[in-house]
């Protein structure tokens, strides 16, 4: 089950419908399932003091993704995102149309057991991400 929540923010998902279609074929397309999956969608603030509390970090980031999976072949987890982030980077980095969609990606590929600290990691990140959203986009 995915369902998408908001703290501290007024936003609603559009699609709701097609993003949990997608998101299922991306877990099926990596061999997984999906069991409980919560996207937070909240205010840079509040993702910064779940940065500082439970990852030690003192930066605004995009997403922020806990793990609950008990089985590895079953996505659990909240994933976090600041869609004061995620609009500003979009901006910035001319993605407005794609941006949230790629950072919803990236969180369940962070589930499905993706890293991206060192280079190459962040490199076969980045190509899943691009793969992932072809796929979003197509649809439309």
């Amino acid at each position: 089950m995915i369902q998408f929540c908001t703290e501290e923010i007024a936003f609603s998902l559009p699609n709701k419908n097609k993003h949990k279609a997608w998101l299922k074929a991306v877990a099926t397309e990596e061999q997984k399932s999906i069991g409980e999956i919560s996207y937070i969608f909240c205010s840079d603030d509040y993702l910064l003091e779940i940065n500082k509390t439970y990852l030690n970090h003192d930066t605004l980031t995009d997403i922020v993704t806990f793990d609950n999976s008990e089985d590895s072949k079953k996505l659990e987890g909240d994933i976090f995102i600041s869609y004061d982030r995620i609009q500003e980077n979009g901006k910035k980095l001319g993605t407005e149309n794609s941006e949230l969609q790629r950072v919803m990606v990236h969180g369940l590929l962070h589930l499905a057991g993706y890293k991206d600290k060192k280079k190459e990691d962040k490199e076969l990140m980045t190509a899943k991400e691009d793969y992932y959203l072809a796929l979003y986009f197509k649809e439309q």
